[in-house]
């Protein structure tokens, strides 16, 4: 006999309206880390109390947002070493990170506000995990002379970096990037094979210098 599913409980509930506040405050902050709490609570349809009784503060909500994304981050690195081929491992925790737009809370919420101990040892964790998927690349002799693990940080951050009004056109822009990207970082790649997604067009990137009408 099929099962009954009944309204939510409060806690299914709780636990979607935390989700919401959490995805709010990803936009809000990321778009402007000076935001306030009022912001995030409107931009995810709740009261300033559904915010204050989950999070005691701003920074309490930042260091929950930015934790969360170290979490992702491991279990991105976890799926790829879980590949037999090591470039394959690493280009999809690569892409895992990028598609989850996890280093937006590096770039532009990093010193915002003081780390717990246990965002420290996640971030310890992330790193050893991160040099592992580089160790196996090396191993394989499949990476580029000179590249360490360090340069995929970097690889995230350029690909974070990229930010356009549509939010589809970000996402493809960023994969066609992160593509670039780990050819020049990973040898015997199939360079000659084409790139992800339409180019960027003419003044695409420009859009942050037009000033939008009086």
């Amino acid at each position: 006999m099929a099962e009954t599913v009944g309204p939510p409980t409060a806690s299914r509930r709780g636990a979607g309206s935390d989700q919401a506040i959490l995805d709010a405050a990803k936009r809000v902050f990321v778009d402007d880390p000076r935001a306030t709490v009022a912001a995030v609570a409107n931009r995810a349809g709740v009261g300033m109390s559904a915010v204050y009784r989950r999070y005691a503060s701003k920074e309490e909500l930042l260091r929950r947002l930015c934790h969360d994304g170290l979490l992702r981050y491991i279990d991105e690195a976890e799926r790829g070493l879980v590949e037999a081929d090591p470039v394959e491992g690493l280009t999809r925790f690569v892409t895992g990170l990028v598609e989850a737009d996890v280093h937006s809370l590096t770039v532009y919420l990093g010193g915002t506000f003081t780390p717990t101990e246990e965002m420290g040892h996640s971030a310890m964790r992330a790193g050893a995990l991160a040099n592992e998927l580089v160790d196996r690349v090396r191993a394989a002799g499949r990476l580029r002379a000179g590249a360490v693990a360090e340069d995929v940080g970097f690889i995230l951050e350029a690909c974070a970096a990229i930010r356009l009004p549509d939010p589809d056109r970000t996402a493809a822009l960023r994969r066609r990037v992160l593509t670039l990207l780990l050819d020049g970082f990973v040898t015997g790649r199939d360079v000659a094979a084409a790139l992800p997604e339409p180019a960027p067009e003419p003044g695409e990137s420009a859009w942050r210098w037009r000033r939008s009408p009086p």
